[in-house]
């Protein structure tokens, strides 16, 4: 990993300095800082990386998540993160990636500054397709156990997403239920996609008081939900704006502030109804204003 120029040193402090001015003013449940996943702009970095971080920015947010970054070398895209003013704080990566191509992940990310990898999505123990096993679930918890075990040795937190396939049962049991016991807590993380709990017809305060001190980071993003909400319906949800769907977060801040340690929230936003500019602006609106 090549050292970082004074340039870009200057620039990172720059970014820093202007999270904390914003955190400062920014009145975000919990004191964090207005974060957003970069999953949610995908398509116009594809077209305009640069010009979609400077939108990014100028729509409130000053921490990212990186997923769909353009193939670039990371001290590339780490200088254009630094000149739109954005703190890359965590990175998904892939199951492979996170097992057995990490040396080469653990370099990439740590030139980008992240402090947390988190793997999106879980792998199979053996080559196969169909529906995964409890069997494949708790070699997944073996795997991310090794991986964190890893990460930690060089100051990097590793931890897992959830989607709604964890909540579906499996030979009577969740898998997610099966990763939160089975993964060790000196060693990962859970980030909770808030959206994707209820999306499973489940409620992320009653896991946050089952599993205290287990999440450190949310994906907040709202749906439309029919009423009786379950994990077999999930293709019944229909994304929408952060405050325009089903989807209240005071209590699942307000749950958080009593027995987990958030460090980052991220804006997530699956698809766009609206210019996608707007949409951001709508988001972060809403956490501003959101109070518990």
């Amino acid at each position: 990993m090549r050292p970082v120029s004074r340039r870009e040193f200057i620039g990172g402090a720059a970014a820093i300095a202007l999270i904390s001015a914003t955190k400062m003013s920014f009145a975000e449940p919990l004191g964090l800082a207005p974060g957003i996943q970069l999953y949610s702009v995908r398509e116009q970095m594809a077209k305009d990386f640069e010009g979609t971080l400077a939108a990014v920015r100028k729509a409130g947010y000053v921490e990212v998540e990186s997923a769909a970054l353009p193939k670039k070398p990371a001290p590339e895209l780490r200088k254009a993160l630094d000149q739109a003013g954005l703190k890359c704080v965590s990175a998904h990566r892939s199951f492979e990636d996170v097992t057995k191509n990490l040396d080469a992940t653990t370099e990439f990310e740590k030139t980008i500054g992240v402090s947390y990898i988190i793997c999106p999505g879980p792998g199979r123990r053996n080559a196969g397709r169909g529906p995964l096993t409890i069997d494949d679930w708790k070699y997944n918890a073996e795997e991310f156990n090794k991986t964190g075990e890893k990460l930690k040795k060089v100051g990097i937190t590793f931890g897992y997403h959830n989607h709604w396939l964890e909540f579906a049962p499996v030979d009577g049991k969740l898998p997610y239920e099966v990763l939160l016991s089975q993964c060790e807590s000196d060693k990962t993380t859970f980030e909770m996609d808030c959206g994707w709990v209820k999306v499973a017809g489940h409620d992320p305060v009653a896991l946050m008081q089952k599993y205290p001190h287990r999440f450190s980071m949310f994906h907040v993003k709202d749906f439309h939900l029919p009423p009786d909400m379950t994990v077999a319906k999930h293709d019944e949800a229909n994304v929408t704006e952060l405050g325009r769907g089903s989807i209240d977060y005071r209590p699942i801040f307000a749950q958080a502030a009593k027995n987990q340690k958030i460090t980052h929230a991220f804006v997530e936003q699956e698809a766009f109804d609206i210019p996608w500019q707007e949409s951001l602006k709508v988001d972060a609106t809403y956490l501003k204003n959101l109070t518990v």
